[in-house]
């Protein structure tokens, strides 16, 4: 009994630590809150409770608590019925879906030519990618411009925005491909060469199944990609009909508009389909970001 007793009072206090992660959390939270809050308020103002004019200590605590007076979903049906929302949406899916398809394709051969085969200028090729992801994307925002716009004519189009947005998600996922390939026997490749499988048949039915965790990765990162960028499709977009979400969302909270509610109602649909695909593959993520990490 005396050795257990030692043993926990030897054991290090854990209430502060918790007290701070508890901290942290609300600290965290309390911005998404305030989103709910003003989208559920049914009004496009950011003040979701009026003050008296006489306000006690009390009255100030629940107005800045994330906690609407009334709750309505009219935000989210006005946005829907009132604003072409709905088309900026469907112009996000049609966007994110094309990059993840043509970034995962173009990922998964790269980084598999990269991990299994030498040619010449093989280094020079993956440093090159590595220097690119040094570069903010600012940087690029005008030469992309002149490319896609100027010399091939795809401005206002989701084919130049679907290029665009490969390109610049194609490196990282390329060199995290390849260090999951890296971890992948080449035994195993040798093997069905032997029993007269091509090398399309090996990459296609055997690398890739054995590499979902890596392709999951880089299908989500491609999608968050081409779903949350803003920049670059407000400069190639210049059409209405053509916009994005992040783009559409400017337009509610601008200079001569205030649609608090909207942009907050907006935002919540935005983020929904990000969840959705984030825990559609979160079996994947983990093993996906630290199985290429190290070799063997």
């Amino acid at each position: 009994m005396s050795s257990n007793r030692s043993r926990r009072g030897d054991e290090p206090v854990h209430w502060p630590l918790h007290l701070f992660v508890i901290f942290i959390l609300i600290l965290t939270i309390y911005p998404i809150l305030w989103v709910l809050a003003i989208a559920f308020s049914g009004s496009q103002s950011l003040a979701i409770a009026d003050l008296p004019a006489h306000a006690t200590a009390l009255d100030r605590l629940r107005a800045i608590a994330p906690w609407p007076k009334h709750f309505s979903a009219e935000n989210f049906r006005s946005v829907f019925a009132d604003q072409p929302f709905a088309r900026w949406l469907l112009n996000s899916v049609v966007v994110a879906a094309m990059t993840t398809l043509l970034g995962v394709f173009l990922a998964c051969t790269s980084a598999y030519a990269f991990s299994r085969f030498r040619f010449p200028a093989r280094r020079a090729g993956l440093m090159a990618f590595l220097v690119s992801q040094m570069f903010p994307g600012t940087l690029m925002l005008i030469p992309l411009y002149i490319i896609i716009v100027k010399w091939l004519g795809l401005g206002s189009t989701f084919t130049g925005l679907v290029l665009i947005y490969t390109v610049t998600a194609i490196p990282f996922c390329v060199w995290m491909m390849k260090g999951y390939f890296d971890t992948i026997p080449k035994e195993l490749e040798e093997s069905a060469l032997i029993d007269g499988a091509s090398q399309a048949t090996i990459f296609f039915r055997i690398v890739l199944p054995l590499a979902k965790p890596a392709v999951a990765v880089t299908a989500l990162f491609s999608f968050m990609t081409a779903w949350n960028e803003f920049i670059q499709a407000a400069t190639l977009m210049d059409r209405v009909d053509k916009y994005t979400v992040p783009v559409g969302l400017r337009f509610f909270v601008g200079g001569f508009t205030q649609q608090w509610g909207y942009f907050a109602a907006g935002s919540i649909v935005a983020a929904i389909p990000v969840m959705a695909l984030f825990l559609f593959l979160q079996k994947y993520l983990v093993s996906g970001l630290t199985a290429g990490a190290v070799k063997g």
